[in-house]
Parts: structure tokens; C-alpha cells; sequence
């Protein structure tokens, strides 16, 4: 995990945050469960992404963030989605090389160029579908949007659950947002509050 106690603070007094949403472009995904055609899967991308809009009281990042206004702006995160290539996302087995780390992250949210809509944007970024092991890694990312610097990024392992493909991986979503706005969020303050 990485932590910016100062911007984090910062974050704390602004109103306003930009949701970017769910971005797969590194993601890997088992072969079992995810043998799709192309233009399935992309599509499953996309209606993972819209889960989090159409469904904002399943999936509330307004209370999971503790901002009264979110701004929503997919442009980015859907550009990105729709260059990818099934054969270079799928794997038999989620290997070690398939693993972010902190400073990966941080230099892959340096060299992108996300909307400046509000002072600080969220982005999931997935890590993994393990269709083996049954969880999904997600990133989860708060950038200061003026200088792209990273106020935080941490791991998240979720488990699915549920019917159909879509509802099945999208409980990994709704799942990390309950641990966000139950756990993790205090504990981000508490960082705060010790410096």
C-alpha cells in the first residue's frame, strides 16, 4: 500500500471527486470461466463499469468516499478497455508476473492522461479474475488529478458471488465498496490523524 498523508488530508476537505471507473487494460483473467469471444468479454467490461452507475445504491462511491458530489467520466477508462486483446488477458493460472505492485502503479497513473474534471479522481484498476482461486484483485486508486500524483493505491482481494457471469464478478465490486466504507476508509483517516 502506498499513502500520502498530506494530499490524503487535502482530500478530506474537498466536496468533489471524480469517479473514473473500472480500468482492465493490465487485467489477466483465467482461461476457465473467461473463454469468451472477443467482443463478449469487451462487453462484459463495459457492463461491469455501468454496474457502478445505474445501480448507485448497490455500488455507492459517494459513501464509500464520503463525498456529497461525484462526478462520473468513463471516457478514459473506456478508451482503454476497448484496445484489448482476449489472447493477451487470458492465462491458465494468474502467475506471479501477472502481479502489480505499489511502484507499478504509481508509474502507470504518472504516464496516463485521465480528465481533470474535479482536484482528485478514482480509478479501480483490476489486477485479476481468478476463476480457480474464486477472487477478484482490484486496485484501488485516489489520484490528485492537476499533477497525476497518487494519494493512495492498495490491494483488495474479493471474493464473487451470484448468478451469470456479470452479477457473479460484479459482487467483487460491490463487495470492496462495503470494505471501503466499513474498514478501509476509517483506517485512511486514522493514517491522517497520526502524522
Amino acid at each position: 500500500m502506498y499513502f500520502d498523508a498530506e494530499l490524503f488530508a487535502d482530500f478530506l476537505t474537498h466536496r468533489e471527486v471524480t469517479w473514473l471507473g473500472v480500468d482492465f487494460s493490465k487485467a489477466k483473467f483465467t482461461r476457465s470461466g473467461f473463454q469468451l469471444p472477443q467482443e463478449v468479454l469487451l462487453r462484459y467490461l463495459n457492463d461491469w463499469n455501468m454496474l457502478i452507475i445505474s445501480d448507485q445504491k448497490k455500488y455507492d462511491v459517494r459513501m464509500s468516499f464520503r463525498k456529497p458530489i461525484m462526478q462520473y467520466d468513463l471516457s478514459w477508462v473506456t478508451k482503454r478497455n476497448k484496445t484489448l486483446k482476449i489472447n493477451n488477458m487470458l492465462s491458465e493460472f494468474i502467475t506471479i508476473d501477472a502481479v502489480y505492485s505499489d511502484e507499478a502503479v504509481i508509474e502507470y497513473v504518472q504516464k496516463s492522461n485521465f480528465p481533470k474534471t474535479s482536484p482528485y479522481a478514482l480509478l479501480f484498476m483490476v489486477e485479476s479474475f481468478d476463476d480457480h482461486t474464486k477472487l477478484g484483485t482490484v486496485w484501488v486508486v485516489l489520484i490528485h488529478a492537476e499533477d497525476h500524483k497518487v494519494v493512495l493505491c492498495e490491494k483488495f482481494m474479493k471474493s464473487p458471488s451470484g448468478f451469470g457471469l456479470r452479477n457473479y464478478w460484479g459482487r467483487v465490486f460491490y463487495n470492496l465498496f462495503f470494505d471501503i466504507q466499513k474498514y478501509a476508509f476509517p483506517r485512511w483517516e486514522n493514517l491522517v490523524r497520526k502524522q
